[in-house]
């Protein structure tokens, strides 16, 4: 059974300051922060995968997959869907996929990012 999950996207208008924007932000931006994160959700953006799959693709441990997805369970970041005897991770929602994508594109070592960035 799928796990609902409450996501919405911030609506400005009902924040009163960008504090409170900020306030609200951090921790999802938190859990993003780490590189080992960062990887699995640039994987994600890719497509919904298994721990196994993850584990393959980012050449880390199950155990580290499994640690790193939690944070970005909790921020609701990610979800998982049951399947057989594993677990399905996927992005909460594709409009995190873009984002994501686009950060990594901007960030980025190459003369892209860097056009991208200051252009």
């Amino acid at each position: 059974m799928p796990q609902a999950l409450d996501v919405r996207l911030l609506d400005v208008d009902e924040l009163t300051s960008p504090a409170d924007r900020a306030r609200l932000l951090a921790p999802q931006l938190k859990a993003l922060a780490d590189p080992n994160r960062l990887h699995l959700v640039l994987l994600l953006a890719e497509g919904p995968r298994t721990v196994r799959e993850l584990t393959d693709a980012a050449g880390m441990s199950q155990t580290l997959v499994s640690h790193h997805l939690a944070p970005l369970r909790e921020q609701g970041l990610v979800t998982i869907t049951p399947r057989g005897r594993s677990n399905v991770y996927a992005l909460c929602c594709e409009a995190l996929a873009g984002p994501v994508r686009a950060l990594a594109t901007i960030a980025a070592l190459t003369p892209e990012g860097a056009d991208a960035c200051c252009s």
